[in-house]
């Protein structure tokens, strides 16, 4: 049987130079260019996404701006984000702060429960798992969970873990440019990215705050409802 006939029998198979074809349901990323180096056109959901970014706040939440608008009324998790959620900002972006459930976790383990927990349960549209160094094993865990699921699950890590070997069926780097991102997929179904791709993204209000904030407005974070702590309470 030739490559092109068994290729129209198991969608799940693809040629390695050519982009594989989706398994599942996609969000659109929002951005026609990065779309088009997709497999499926899109963000899988329903899978383990992993964004390596150079450092925290170069545009990583603006790029998933229009996936997270998406999701409807569905909430939005945020676990371990590494500066304080800002719900003005998220609102201006099209994000409504209600949707937002922001939980710290005083322990590593405690985070990869509440994450694991949420992916097995589907209760979230999205889940936005920041984490500086995870285990492979970890990753797997989350992996299987997240296959359970419709939920798109983004893990956000440093760009210094590229090398390291992943079970993430995506994965693509982060870097400021001038007027956006540049992103750069290392891993999909297919080859990697011939050269980086140049984002373009609006400017916005600052998503993340690196400052603490006292509530001295309900309006200045994510409102108390919205936050959850993952350790029992």
């Amino acid at each position: 049987m030739s490559a092109a006939a068994l290729l129209d029998i198991h969608p799940s198979l693809w040629l390695g130079s050519q982009l594989g074809h989706a398994t599942g349901r996609v969000v659109d990323t929002g951005y026609p260019a990065l779309s088009a180096q997709l497999p499926g056109g899109g963000w899988p959901v329903g899978t383990l996404i992993e964004f390596l970014v150079q450092q925290a706040g170069v545009g990583e939440m603006r790029l998933l701006r229009p996936a997270l608008a998406a999701q409807g009324k569905r909430p939005i998790a945020l676990i371990q984000p590494s500066h304080v959620p800002n719900a003005i900002a998220f609102a201006h972006l099209g994000v409504d702060p209600a949707k937002l459930m922001w939980i710290r976790a005083p322990k590593t383990a405690d985070a990869l429960w509440s994450a694991e927990l949420i992916l097995k349960t589907g209760s979230c549209g999205a889940l936005i798992f920041w984490q500086q160094h995870i285990r492979a094993e970890s990753l797997r865990r989350l992996l299987l969970a997240s296959q359970a699921s419709e939920t798109l699950f983004v893990v956000m890590r440093p760009l210094a873990s590229a090398p390291d070997a992943s079970p993430a069926s995506l994965r693509i780097t982060i870097r400021p440019a001038e007027g956006g991102v540049s992103v750069e997929v290392i891993k999909r179904k297919g080859p990697i990215s011939a050269h980086p791709l140049v984002i373009p993204i609006k400017p916005s209000p600052i998503l993340l705050s690196p400052y603490p904030r006292t509530r001295r407005k309900s309006s200045e974070t994510l409102p108390a409802a919205a936050e959850q702590v993952a350790a029992g309470t």
